[in-house]
């Protein structure tokens, strides 16, 4: 629900126009985030021109501060991509000698909202004034520096904008590819075969082994070409709380109920503290006690721990439930009270216009005939109201469209405020029309849930001290024992389980069901890392990672496993072919069919665009080898994507001569309009790329 989500922010949605965000760095302030140490000149090379380091720093740090939320590992790994391409397509544009003038700069700089929209650079009707965006510059040498930067980066744009036109103007369709194409549609032919399935004959009585595999991605080198990765096993002693630890919580969370007797300095006797139940301030006694403070919210049925949301919401006022465990809590609750319609459940009809946010309008149209056709829709409305859905489905502009307009339930001042105010302000079933920034709104409201206010008091079930060091010890020891032996002998031993093999690349960050966990990563491809090497990881809120390095792979293609579940079904079938060959004997069809155990089948009117045989599937080598056959003649065994096949030609029936092609080459034209997209690509797997990332540190 694109435009709702927005709604519920209630934030405009901005778009923002990138020509070409491949090149778009900022460069800035110097890396400075305890990354990189490395005392190498270059991160690495593309066809022999060295990527600076100094350079890639500053780039992947100015990408940190300008991307929320990213880590270093992601920002090195998208600036290297970055820099792959701009030194590949650069040098694509200088051996073409392209050349872009100062039109051609301006109207990409114009391109940058920040630019063409920024209300200096404005003229008084709106417009971008090239006069006026110069003498700003001119005017204010200290911000010259962004202006070159910027203009870099549009300069590489320019360029690839023409490369890309010559690349499309250079993908051109014949007459005679429209004629092949016509052809292919058109022509048809009628044919009897003999299937041999591969189907037929089981899996478990072709057996293809890693030699053959492996025999087989050398061959098809490409298709398999891959990174050198390291194979990690783990043992995982996690750092959580005991049985004991559990009850000692547990026991605190009952005293908490209770209430306690303390000593008092001050008075020389000993005063008695209220517990929960009967605290006269919950409030206060929740903020003092609990590990998680006071929430004020009421929440509905639904929203509640679904083991114990019974029990939660049916409490009276002051009533307490409890101690019940809720995630890695141990819980006890006291009701403060109900409120009827905390949440609202609606469904809409949005009628965008030109000028709102909106990415999905179905049409374009003025605020006037969007409000008509608001109208019209919310007059057939109620006139019959079983047909918001299907309005909803056709004429919505936002993606809720897909769910009849429904929105599910939401909250107070989650949705935008004229929205908001009609549904928490109607009855259930009530239909009408507001207005937002987002365009005109036909909304049915249909649900209502009321609330509880809970106030809970939560103590965390964390491991203790205690146990913390007995897992800490049990860590160093298995790390201790199992360092240059049996790794997962030693595991079985002090009763332990290994965690499957982990593959990673050098740059990845993140580490199986772990997450992100770059040290490891790290750890695994760094000089000193050899097959059975172990090491111990604490990771936080987690616990404790022996990890040992099960397998390098080098070779620069995938592995085994990987490569196994495509690559086993080929030669299987190879296998099953030659099996099912053999049985394909005699000098008729029928002769044949009888010796591969099978019948005759007939394909009527088959064309090579859509070669598809009944009850098979897609078999474009078989319709071919049926399409080059003489009438009457008889294939040989034809190996297809699915079984093996004799086939016998009736009749090729050819298709009218056309005088003009010209809709087909349009046809194929528009099939290649995507071609360009390939060539970045293409240019990577012809380059040298030497990349020095992993020794850096990060």
């Amino acid at each position: 629900m694109a435009v709702l989500s927005n709604i519920r922010q209630r934030s405009a949605l901005m778009i923002a126009v990138i020509a070409f965000a491949l090149f778009a760095f900022i460069i800035g302030d110097l890396f400075s985030s305890g990354g990189f140490n490395s005392t190498s000149k270059d991160v690495g090379s593309i066809d022999g021109k060295d990527i600076s380091f100094e350079d890639f720093r500053i780039k992947v740090s100015n990408l940190e501060k300008s991307s929320q939320g990213i880590s270093a590992t992601a920002a090195a790994n998208r600036v290297w991509e970055q820099e792959v391409s701009v030194a590949l397509l650069t040098s694509e544009f200088d051996k073409l000698g392209l050349r872009v003038g100062e039109k051609h700069l301006l109207a990409v700089l114009k391109a940058d909202p920040n630019i063409g929209q920024n209300p200096m650079f404005l003229n008084a009707a709106g417009m971008f004034d090239v006069a006026k965006f110069k003498e700003y510059f001119k005017s204010n040498p200290a911000q010259a520096q962004f202006l070159k930067d910027r203009e870099v980066d549009a300069e590489l744009n320019a360029k690839y904008q023409i490369y890309n036109t010559l690349i499309k103007a250079g993908v051109y369709t014949t007459q005679s590819e429209g004629k092949l194409k016509y052809e292919m549609e058109a022509n048809k032919v009628n044919f009897a075969y003999v299937a041999g399935l591969y189907s037929t004959i089981k899996d478990s009585d072709v057996k293809v082994t890693d030699a053959e595999i492996l025999d087989y991605m050398k061959k098809n080198e490409k298709k398999f070409k891959a990174d050198e990765t390291r194979e990690v096993e783990y043992v995982l002693i996690a750092d959580k709380a005991s049985k004991e630890d559990e009850a000692e919580v547990k026991e605190k969370v009952a005293a908490l109920l209770k209430g306690s007797v303390v000593y008092n300095q001050a008075t020389g006797k000993n005063d008695t503290l209220a517990g929960f139940k009967a605290a006269k301030n919950t409030i206060e006694f929740v903020n003092s006690n609990s590990d998680v403070p006071y929430d004020s919210t009421y929440v509905a049925k639904n929203d509640l721990p679904a083991v114990n949301a019974d029990q939660l919401f049916n409490l009276a006022p002051g009533e307490v439930y409890g101690p019940y465990v809720f995630g890695d809590y141990y819980c006890v609750s006291k009701s403060l009270g109900k409120k009827s319609g905390v949440n609202a459940k609606a469904s809409h009809i949005l009628i965008s216009y030109e000028g709102t946010q909106v990415p999905n309008k179905k049409e374009q149209r003025t605020k006037e005939e969007a409000k008509a056709k608001a109208e019209d829709i919310l007059a057939q409305v109620k006139a019959n109201p079983d047909s918001f859905m299907m309005l909803a489905f056709t004429s919505s502009d936002d993606s809720s469209a897909q769910q009849g307009g429904d929105l599910g339930y939401f909250s107070q001042n989650q949705m935008v405020k004229p929205f908001n105010d009609y549904v928490f302000n109607s009855s259930i079933g009530s239909v009408g029309l507001v207005e937002t920034p987002f365009g005109f709104h036909i909304i049915k409201v249909t649900d209502r849930q009321d609330g509880i206010r809970l106030a809970t008091v939560a103590l965390k079930l964390e491991a203790s001290e205690a146990t913390s060091d007995k897992s800490f010890t049990q860590a160093t020891k298995f790390e201790m024992d199992a360092n240059g032996k049996n790794f997962n002998a030693i595991a079985k031993e002090m009763g332990l389980t290994v965690v499957p093999a982990v593959s990673v690349k050098a740059m990845d960050e993140n580490f199986g069901s772990l997450g992100a966990q770059r040290t490891i990563v790290r750890w695994a491809f760094e000089g000193d890392s050899k097959i059975g090497t172990v090491k111990r990881f604490e990771v936080a809120n987690v616990g404790h990672v022996i990890a040992t390095v099960k397998n390098i792979d080098d070779s620069g293609l995938v592995t085994l496993t990987q490569a196994r579940p495509f690559v086993e079904s080929i030669l299987k079938n190879k296998k099953k072919a030659e099996l099912i060959k053999s049985k394909m004997t005699g000098s008729s069809i029928e002769a044949i069919a009888k010796a591969a155990g099978t019948t005759v089948l007939q394909a009527t009117d088959v064309t090579m665009e859509n070669p598809m045989l009944t009850g098979v599937g897609l078999e474009p080598k078989v319709v071919g080898n049926a399409f080059a056959l003489a009438a009457t003649k008889l294939s040989a065994p034809i190996e297809g994507n699915t079984g093996v096949y004799v086939v016998k030609n009736f009749s090729t029936v050819k298709a009218a001569t056309l005088k003009d092609h010209s809709p087909y080459v349009a046809k194929l034209k528009a099939q290649s309009a995507g071609d360009v997209n390939r060539v970045l690509p293409a240019l990577k797997d012809n380059a040298k790329i030497e990349d020095n990332r992993q020794e850096f540190n990060y």
